[in-house]
């Protein structure tokens, strides 16, 4: 099966938003384009394409339709094949190891040094632990040859 083409849209040279939201769905494409994807994927993928090239949606609303298409094909493409965009495990660790490591780190920091106004103190440790593991993540997933050569920008 093959990938749709996308169509050029002349109507967003007085919307950057706009613009930039359908440029990285198409760099997105041509990325996605390069891998060696199911007949599942391709179906969802066309149909993405089809919908926004059919679209009569401007403004804001046609930036939200873009950027929701490109979410659904790439937690699709996460699901379905695990080719994940470049840093995306490093973005998740972040938040991650923030939440999971420093907020507990911190509160036992906090509680052993008997003030809990150090509990902000894990905040930064965690976000470390987090990137370190996100980005081991992603070159093994490099080395693998599961990363797009794209980077997703919401």
């Amino acid at each position: 099966m093959n990938i749709l083409e996308l169509n050029p849209r002349f109507d967003l040279q007085n919307d950057p938003k706009s613009a930039a939201a359908f440029s990285q769905f198409s760099e997105m494409l041509k990325a996605v384009k390069e891998k060696e994807l199911n007949s599942t994927v391709v179906t969802a993928l066309n149909e993405g394409i089809q919908s926004i090239n059919n679209t009569v949606l401007t403004g804001k609303y046609l930036t939200r339709l873009i950027k929701t298409k490109q979410q659904g094909i790439l937690k699709l493409l996460e699901k379905e094949q695990k080719i994940v965009p470049k840093k995306h495990y490093q973005t998740l660790w972040m938040v991650l190891g923030m939440s999971s490591f420093g907020l507990p780190l911190g509160a036992a920091f906090g509680l052993a040094l008997g003030n809990i106004g150090l509990m902000g103190l894990g905040l930064p440790i965690g976000m470390g632990i987090g990137l370190a593991v996100g980005t081991n993540m992603d070159k093994k997933a490099l080395a693998e040859g599961r990363q797009l050569a794209f980077e997703a920008k919401m």
